[in-house]
């Protein structure tokens, strides 16, 4: 589908339900929460009118700017029903081309370069272990994407439905904080690739802007693009990929082995098990903001397959090259002096051989960080949105340009620290987001699902219509207090992570699960129990 063609892009800036221009808001506000299907109960809601904050030239300025072919003008305003697009075969199939593009990225060969070379495991340990971590973490984004076509809502607004709609902010400001850590790197692996195929002569700071502006560009633009972008992305990468493979898999040490003490052993694994699932994880929080325009009868069964497999399968040909590529340093003396420079100069040594057409080689992989960052940075400008009315208030192109400006500033200012924002960063993240994804599926299966109480996605701004959240919120802390007790990070060893091997194994995110999986259920009980909601 063209992106001027696209449903997102056809709504009148006039009725754009976010800015409240040219339309009453207490229309407005009918129009956000009244549903075409007969099946959704009437709601009375008590929202507040979204302010207007866009007045006079620049409110004109912004009406031109949305105006332009394929921008998306909507927020988090519900899909309706009848704003949808059709779906059919081509549909699933974009759903496997979004995925395996956005995944198919040489930030994931980076995270597998850090399993030989920070946790020194050998070949097949660390090819089994990304192998299952991996396809555990593709699990959560296959999950929330099923209720994008059936809800309409952005992945955030869904976290209201176990959360409330105050304690929700708290996942919402996580998850920005998350996407912006992702874009980070993203630059700055893109600004070292450019400054190594040109010998120094361009800063990385330079290649920092340019990840930064094209990232910026697509955001800005909407869903449309972001799909269209992610429809034909993975080509040019994934023959980079072979490429590589064809010039520098000879170079692989695929016999290494782990050398250390026993007990060091399973802490690696653990740790770095840990690590894979959370590069992999972070896509949870924002699974079903690409769907929401497909349309309600869009099986379920087929998108958490379609975005499954799409995702694994490009996760673990990344991370599976990554840890080919770190058997190699170890071995070769050419590969671990480009190591000791930067992650580019590594890569462009895979390639060396080729000549120009290898420096073109590793051009394309740098692109794979755009479409690794774009759908962060989009989601990103929707979770502010969830923040408030004020937030609401602001287009969403603008959020998503300011969200890279940030990702930019932060990048340059950390382009000497990649692998070590790597390894501190990556698994923080999962700590948040495995006890938020576990609640949702316990509302989901045992208090709507068992108890056969439908969601009424019709109520997404209704404060009085969505739950209180008490249970969710200390749920979802409890989970905390289990991912502190277990983590294994290099600033912090957990109590219970200090007993696994001699150094530490990273259990956090699991014992997160089981403290926020255990407590819920009765909680969200004696809350429904009191609230009826």
């Amino acid at each position: 589908m063209h992106p001027s063609k696209h449903p997102g892009t056809t709504k009148l800036p006039q009725l754009d339900l976010e800015k409240g221009s040219g339309i009453e808001e207490s229309k407005a506000d009918d129009i956000n929460l009244t549903t075409t299907s007969s099946s959704e109960p009437s709601i009375q809601h008590a929202i507040p009118p979204t302010p207007i904050l866009l007045k006079g030239r620049i409110a004109r300025w912004n009406d031109k700017i949305e105006g332009l072919a394929g921008l998306e003008a909507r927020g988090i305003a519900r899909v309706l029903p009848h704003e949808k697009h059709a779906g059919g075969v081509g549909g699933y199939l974009q759903m496997f081309a979004l995925w395996f593009s956005v995944n198919l990225s040489i930030l994931c060969v980076i995270t597998g370069l850090l399993g030989p070379l920070l946790f020194s495991l050998g070949w097949v340990d660390c090819v089994c272990l990304s192998i299952f971590a991996l396809g555990l973490a593709a699990c959560g984004a296959s999950y929330t994407s099923t209720f994008g076509p059936q809800s309409g809502n952005r992945t955030m607004i869904l976290g209201r439905y176990f959360m409330g709609y105050w304690p929700s902010k708290l996942a919402c400001i996580l998850n920005i904080i998350m996407q912006i850590g992702w874009g980070i790197l993203g630059c700055i692996t893109a600004g070292q690739i450019f400054s190594a195929i040109n010998g120094k002569g361009l800063s990385v700071t330079v290649g920092c802007v340019i990840a930064a502006l094209l990232t910026g560009a697509i955001a800005a633009f909407g869903i449309a693009y972001v799909h269209l972008l992610a429809r034909y992305a993975f080509i040019p990468t994934l023959f980079a990929i072979f490429v590589l493979l064809g010039n520098s898999a000879k170079h692989f040490n695929t016999s290494s082995t782990f050398t250390g003490e026993p007990g060091t052993l399973i802490a690696s694994r653990c740790s770095f098990f840990a690590l894979e699932f959370a590069s992999g994880i972070g896509f949870t929080a924002l699974g079903a903001d690409f769907y929401v325009y497909y349309p309600t009868t869009t099986s379920k069964s087929l998108t958490f397959a379609m975005t499954w497999t799409s995702t694994w399968l490009a996760l673990m040909t990344c991370n599976i090259v990554g840890i080919g590529i770190a058997t190699g340093v170890a071995t070769n003396p050419s590969w671990s002096e480009a190591y000791s420079v930067s992650s580019g100069a590594l890569f462009l040594e895979c390639y060396k051989g080729l000549g120009g057409f290898g420096s073109f080689c590793v051009v394309i992989l740098s692109m794979g960080c755009v479409t690794n960052n774009a759908p962060g940075a989009y989601a990103s400008a929707l979770a502010l949105q969830v923040l408030g009315r004020y937030p609401k208030a602001i287009p969403r192109w603008i959020l998503s340009i300011c969200i890279t400006m940030v990702e930019l500033i932060c990048s340059v200012a950390g382009r000497d620290h990649l692998f070590a924002i790597f390894q501190n960063f990556l698994p923080i993240m999962s700590y948040w987001v495995v006890p938020w994804v576990t609640i949702f599926l316990e509302e989901h299966l045992i208090f709507h699902k068992l108890r056969g109480v439908p969601f009424n996605w019709a109520a997404w701004e209704d404060k009085k219509q969505l739950p209180v959240g008490a249970a969710a919120l200390f749920a979802w802390l409890i989970g905390w207090a289990g991912a502190i007790i277990g983590m294994s990070q290099y600033w912090y060893i957990g109590p219970l992570a200090s007993k696994i091997g001699g150094s530490g194994g990273d259990i956090g995110a699991w014992l997160s699960v089981a403290f926020a999986g255990t407590v819920y259920p009765g909680l969200r009980y004696l809350e429904l129990k009191k609230y009826g909601r």
